[in-house]
């Protein structure tokens, strides 16, 4: 197969991550019989340092071209630090996520044999766990209308905003992964509070028949906050709107025991974008002691939510267990043993592979 893919470094240890990435997508390729084109184009605090957009244009034409986006990591000090800065990277996040039409977050939470100790969780709690969330994108209170301060700036609002049609789409894609894991689907709202919510739960309830073999739970965010930590495997499908998603898969991705290692997908009808759920961590940028096996797992999800190549996805995911119970890891879970430069861990990787 001859596949596109566009690379987004962005900013801090974005382009380290991508780069170990890349070692391993074209292992792959090699393996598989597969040809790869890359073309890489920035965004964030680096393309406003280019051109003065967190998102331009120039980028947005490299990803309509590309079957596959692969993305590292938006965020620099000198932007967070400058609280009246008018352009921010963040905002070129969320300009490609509605430009490229990304409506569905998919971020699953599962542990590693080797690492489960190093969760915050006791042993009985987080061994085993494996469940997946679906966020809406596009829609919610990060892109409502209208928002802003009052004229002597003591009021500040932001508006909830939800359609039928962007909450049956992404409960579809819930309902149908639900139906591939194990049948059990569970919509996170604040129904007995918001009224976006009830839009929500009412039209979950009405897709609910058209699955009969998936059973559906109905909880509130602040219980699903709450049980999450409590006994995570209680779950196994959630999905959610924008704001309840952002808060609480960056919960779970704790479990697992470090963020490094958890990869995330962004679908849309015609997109689709992969990336790590870590930030850009700016103390480590340019030092290759970054975790890539995020970045590195997320191109697995990449072979197949992408292109439907799931030996390619497993034989990534295999290493990468085989390379955690070699102790072939960067420091952050090193646990006092030898802990291994970014790039070094991307080498091993690939050549293993």
């Amino acid at each position: 197969m001859e596949m596109n893919i566009a690379l987004l470094p962005g900013d801090g240890i974005g382009p380290e991550v991508i780069a170990q990435a890349v070692k391993v997508i074209q292992a792959v390729a090699k393996k598989f019989g597969h040809t790869i084109h890359f073309e890489t184009a920035p965004v964030g605090a680096a393309a406003i340092d280019l051109t003065g957009d967190p998102y331009p244009e120039s980028t947005h034409a490299v990803c309509l071209r590309a079957d596959a986006v692969l993305f590292g990591a938006i965020g620099d000090p000198k932007y967070d630090n400058d609280p009246k800065a008018k352009v921010r990277p963040e905002q070129g996040l969320l300009a490609m996520r509605k430009k490229l039409g990304l409506f569905a977050n998919v971020r699953p939470t599962f542990t590693f044999p080797s690492l489960v100790h190093k969760s915050p969780l006791k042993l009985d709690r987080v061994d085993g766990v494996d469940f997946v969330f679906f966020r809406e994108l596009t829609g919610g209170i990060y892109f409502g209308e209208p928002r802003g301060r009052n004229e002597q700036g003591t009021k500040a609002f932001d508006t909830n905003v939800y359609t039928k049609e962007e909450i049956t789409r992404l409960a579809r894609m819930g309902f149908e992964a639900a139906q591939k894991r194990r049948k059990l689907l569970t919509c996170v709202d604040k129904a007995n509070v918001l009224a976006t919510s009830r839009l929500w739960r009412e039209t979950v309830q009405e897709l609910a028949p058209e699955y009969p073999d998936v059973k559906v739970e109905y909880e509130f965010v602040d219980a699903v906050a709450m049980r999450l930590i409590q006994w995570p495997k209680a779950y196994d499908v959630l999905i959610t709107e924008n704001l309840f998603g952002d808060i609480l898969t960056d919960e779970a991705s704790v479990i697992s025991g470090s963020m490094g290692l958890m990869p995330s997908a962004s679908l849309g009808t015609e997109n689709k974008l992969f990336e790590p759920i870590h930030g850009s961590y700016p103390q480590a940028a340019g030092k290759d002691i970054a975790n890539p096996l995020g970045t590195i797992l997320s191109a697995a999800m990449m072979f197949d939510y992408a292109f439907d190549l799931k030996d390619e996805a497993a034989a990534i995911s295999d290493v990468v267990n085989r390379s955690l119970s070699e102790g072939i890891v960067t420091e952050d879970i090193a646990d006092g043993a030898k802990a291994y430069k970014t790039s070094e861990v991307g080498d091993w990787l690939a050549e293993n592979l």
